[in-house]
């Protein structure tokens, strides 16, 4: 009987020790998991990381674009008055009918300056040649050049109200 609770003792203590070791296994297990997801996390956290400072660049790259456009647009929007202003003080009908060469020739020129513009905005060049209607002028109101005064860049149009008091 001895015997046997010796035998009943050594083999609790042999179950006891053989489950602990088993939740021992288990555990360690269970750490090398951890520490595989807690570096999946660090990597997440660092992109996470990396992520949010390259949107607070972009925001604020953004915001001066944005800042720029708005200062743009305020100019585009004088200089647009400003048209305005000089197109409700002339007739220009009037100056077409008595005038047409003087007209034209400024027409031709101011469009041909826009298209060249318009061209440098979206990339081109914009140092194409004048077309062959455009160099030689009819009117004879070109300059010296021949250019048929096609290179007025000026926005004023005082020689306009000039020529129409005239």
């Amino acid at each position: 009987m001895i015997n046997s609770i010796k035998i009943a003792i050594v083999l609790t203590i042999l179950a006891t020790g053989g489950v602990g070791y088993a939740y021992i296994n288990k555990l360690q297990n269970d750490l090398e998991t951890a520490r595989a997801n807690v570096a999946k996390m660090e990597v997440a956290v660092q992109t996470a990381e990396a992520s949010i400072a390259t949107l607070q660049e972009d925001a604020a790259k953004l915001a001066a674009l944005n800042n720029q456009l708005q200062t743009d647009l305020q100019k585009a929007e004088a200089y647009g008055d400003d048209l305005r202003q000089k197109l409700s003080r002339h007739n220009l009908t009037a100056l077409a009918l008595s005038k047409p060469g003087l007209l034209e020739g400024k027409m031709n020129g101011a469009t041909a300056k826009i298209w060249r513009e318009l061209e440098q905005d979206t990339g081109g060049t914009g140092d194409r040649p004048l077309p062959s209607w455009l160099r030689s002028s009819k009117s004879g109101t070109g300059d010296s050049n021949g250019n048929g005064n096609t290179e007025d860049n000026s926005a004023d149009s005082s020689s306009t109200e000039a020529d129409q008091s005239n």
